[in-house]
């Protein structure tokens, strides 16, 4: 597993890509897992955090929330736009860890607006990264996983 910041560093362009698919729209799809296996999606918005973490919040025992502190798989896929593929399609998956810490989460909520406060929060442990893109007539498909160069694919 790897922080953002660690795939940043492995892989600059490809993060960069990424990164700017996740800035581009606020709204995102989470997967996580059910308690009998099936899947769930979810609404979920991410945020890059200043020490090089990818996070994402959740309010108090929402489902998402209660699927991640059960399993914390998860795969987060960025919503591609309106119509469009620019900048391409950006897909994440890993393990969601749950800030249990008070003081940390105090620090956390101390930042939000106080009517959206308390929630729960998860730094995501990158797994994997692909992002794909249009190029002319095909698909170009890159693949990041931790410890390994990035892989590209043309379909």
């Amino acid at each position: 597993m790897a922080t953002w910041t660690e795939f940043a560093t492995a892989a600059p362009a490809m993060s960069a890509a990424v990164a700017a698919r996740l800035k581009a729209h606020k709204h995102h799809v989470l997967a996580t897992l059910r308690k009998d296996g099936s899947p769930r999606v979810s609404g979920t918005e991410v945020e890059f955090t200043d020490n090089g973490l990818l996070r994402l919040g959740s309010m108090p025992n929402a489902l998402k929330a209660v699927d991640l502190q059960r399993d914390p798989r998860f795969a987060l896929h960025s919503n591609p736009g309106h119509h469009t593929m620019d900048g391409g399609d950006a897909k994440l998956s890993g393990t969601a860890v749950e800030l249990t810490d008070p003081d940390e989460l105090q620090r956390i909520f101390d930042a939000a607006p106080p009517e959206l406060t308390p929630y729960h929060v998860f730094d995501l442990d990158i797994a994997e990264v692909v992002l794909t893109t249009l190029v002319d007539d095909h698909m170009q498909i890159e693949l990041w996983r931790p410890g390994a160069q990035v892989q590209s694919f043309t379909r």
